[in-house]
């Protein structure tokens, strides 16, 4: 946020190198959190695009890490918009390790990078986003306090509400939550209510998501080789002490 403050008004644009928490660690119903934060960059307008990085591309960690691009001047095909870019595989083995870095990338998928930021066209390593397609409504499912099988109700008549039942659903922004309701919530629990009073907004952007390749299953014959080669292995290695 110390960065933002010191956009200057007539544009500025950043490019910030974060872990993979501040995409969606944080709860909604809390303040001055990753979520608020998130919240308030993403309805400000302000994140232009999210490059995911390889892992182990630093001296001193091996996690993943993400460049966020910021912007107060989107050019106008950007604005309300968010381009992820998937660039985990961009990356040259080095033939020495530094520490936790054994990766770098090259000029040559800088230079491809680049062009993908520049184009701002869907791809396989690009996705355009709505702002609102990262937005989503907690909501907190109610049911009713029974006692003796009756449901107990309030001085005003309302049904009291269980707090060992109550729970949850994050329900898109670009979704009705009367209709997701009645179609993911009513037909397994139909006395349940939402306690509107606790509704909150929050913001997460997925990259697994939204970039996920089913991998099939390996064949049962592949398990069974490696099986036995590892019976086999460990076989001579007995033998080995043994003897």
């Amino acid at each position: 946020m110390s960065l933002i403050s010191k956009m200057k008004p007539e544009g500025s644009r950043l490019a910030i190198v974060l872990n993979g928490s501040p995409l969606f660690s944080g709860s909604p119903s809390s303040r001055k959190n990753e979520s608020s934060i998130r919240q308030w960059i993403i309805e400000n307008d302000l994140l232009e695009a999210v490059i995911a990085l390889p892992d182990q591309l630093f001296y001193n960690t091996g996690i993943s890490t993400y460049i966020w691009i910021l912007s107060n001047h989107k050019q106008p095909e950007r604005r309300g918009k968010v381009q992820l870019i998937n660039a985990v595989n961009f990356y040259e083995k080095m033939s020495k390790s530094l520490g936790n870095k054994r990766k770098e990338i090259s000029d040559i998928q800088i230079d491809e990078l680049t062009r993908i930021y520049g184009e701002f066209a869907e791809g396989d390593n690009s996705k355009i986003f709505d702002n609102k397609d990262f937005g989503y409504y907690k909501v907190t499912v109610e049911r009713p306090l029974r006692k003796d099988d009756k449901v107990v109700k309030d001085s005003r008549g309302k049904p009291k509400p269980d707090s060992s039942l109550r729970d949850t659903e994050n329900i898109p922004l670009k979704e009705n939550i009367q209709d997701y309701m009645q179609r993911e919530v009513l037909p397994h629990v139909p006395d349940a209510w939402l306690d509107e009073s606790k509704t909150n907004t929050g913001y997460e952007i997925n990259f697994t998501k939204y970039f996920y390749e089913y991998k099939p299953l390996r064949s049962l014959d592949e398990i069974r080789a490696d099986i036995l080669a590892l019976e086999e292995e460990t076989d001579s290695m007995i033998k080995q002490v043994i003897l």
